[in-house]
């Protein structure tokens, strides 16, 4: 399929933080884009300012007449679409060229440059770090990422078509329809069992993916997969050493095959996130980047929204919104709390995501949520799954190890948050909690 011929595109589940990045780059290349989803949400309100139009009915009447031209129109779904939606079975069962949003991504990269960060945990941070050095230091790189960015309020920061910097996600084996030539593989942690069924399929779609990087491939330090190595004040072949703390920021030397730079200044907190920001830095470097410039660049990143997004940040209260929903991550939310505010009560308020996660890694989310001070959980957030029998946050409650912990409803969670002793709040999960983290945080600034 050549793209320069399609005139409309058509997205279904336009509202996906993926799928929206790429409809505002085709907005910009100026296609035709409309779509459906279930809700209105910010993303597409943003769509909605750049010109597009979206149906939030799933009825095929509601399908502008422009997009019902077979010769002109390609559609673009994300796989968290029912397969019974009627506007999807619309356009499959009439002839329309019809495509995953993976394999949309994997056409417009195809004749660029690209640089690919997979991982089950780091993506959308270490893109967007890579994004963002790549912009500063003027290379032209188009950047598709997997949320919204502190810099520039978008999960797209367009270039030009020469040079991509993508997510390569692994859900769905989505990153298979990639074709790298640079790529990072941050962790290979367990995740998505209801796509995969067994960590070691998981872990052989890993290998799969890293065979079809066309030039280099750098992993993290005692991943079961070759490449050059990274890793923080260990031995690698990318490391980051004495590392410290000063006034709230990370200070760190990198040293690299060809150079060395000391007193990288970054701004994000938690020890995983120096190790994002040194793959990122391997990988700028692999484009031929000068170390120098690339930490005046990383000097001025400031994040992504909803990953340890400072709320109210004041001396004597902190309210932290982070989008964690693995074990793993919230672990990693947990120690970076600390390391901040090493002497001070911490509030955890938990969305669970996902009913077969939460039944998968059960022990596991017990043992990382039972590390903070105060724990308030919140029903499971659904997202593409019907309900399993016995999985329940109240099981969840029941495992976890600590004394400070209840079920609570939305609205009780913001009259516990308002009556706290607890100085600092930490609100975690990838569901609908983004929309109560500002419930609070309004409510507290009242």
């Amino acid at each position: 399929m050549e793209l320069k011929n399609i005139h409309n595109i058509y997205f279904v589940g336009i509202g996906g933080i993926g799928m929206s990045a790429i409809a505002s780059y085709f907005v910009a290349n100026g296609k035709l884009v409309s779509g459906y989803d279930k809700t209105p949400s910010v993303v597409t309100k943003v769509l909605n300012e750049q010109g597009v139009e979206i149906s939030f009915v799933d009825e095929v009447s509601t399908i502008d007449k422009s997009f019902l031209d077979k010769e002109k129109t390609l559609v673009v779904y994300t796989p968290a679409i029912p397969k019974d939606g009627k506007i999807l079975n619309y356009f499959q069962q009439n002839g329309f060229e019809v495509l995953k949003r993976s394999a949309l991504l994997g056409l417009i990269t195809k004749n660029t440059v690209c640089y690919a960060v997979a991982g089950t945990h780091g993506k959308t941070t270490t893109s967007s770090i890579l994004g963002h050095i790549m912009h500063v230091c003027g290379t032209g790189a188009t950047s598709f990422l997997g949320g919204i960015t502190e810099n520039y309020n978008s999960n797209l920061i367009l270039g030009e078509d020469k040079i991509s910097v993508v997510e390569a996600d692994e859900f769905d084996r989505s990153f298979l329809q990639l074709s790298p030539n640079v790529a990072c593989i941050t962790n290979m942690d367990a995740d998505h069992l209801d796509i995969y069924g067994e960590k070691e399929a998981l872990e052989t779609s890993f290998r799969d993916f890293a065979n079809k990087v066309s030039d280099t491939l750098i992993v993290k330090k005692g991943l079961p997969v070759k490449g050059l190595t990274y890793g923080v004040e260990e031995e690698a072949d990318y490391v980051a050493q004495n590392v410290k703390i000063e006034h709230g920021s990370f200070v760190f030397d990198v040293k690299t095959p060809n150079g060395f730079v000391n007193d990288i200044v970054f701004h994000l907190p938690g020890r995983h996130n120096v190790s994002n920001a040194l793959v990122s830095i391997a990988m700028a470097e692999k484009h031929g980047l000068e170390l120098e410039d690339i930490k005046n660049a990383l000097s001025s990143y400031r994040g992504v929204k909803r990953r340890f997004s400072y709320k109210i940040k004041e001396d004597n209260f902190v309210l932290i919104d982070d989008y964690a929903h693995h074990p793993t991550e919230i672990e990693a939310v947990e120690n970076a709390v600390r390391e901040m505010y090493p002497q001070q009560k911490i509030m955890a308020i938990f969305q669970p995501h996902l009913f077969s996660r939460t039944r998968d890694f059960i022990d596991d989310f017990a043992k990382s949520l039972s590390k903070f001070d105060e724990l308030i959980l919140l029903d499971i957030y659904p997202a593409r799954e019907l309900p399993i029998e016995g999985v329940t946050s109240a099981w969840l409650l029941d495992k976890i190890e600590n004394k400070n912990k209840s079920l609570q409803t939305k609205e009780a969670a913001i009259l516990s948050v308002k009556n706290t002793d607890a100085t600092v709040v930490v609100m975690i999960g990838a569901g609908d909690i983004g929309v109560l983290v500002e419930e609070v945080t309004t409510a507290l600034n009242k």
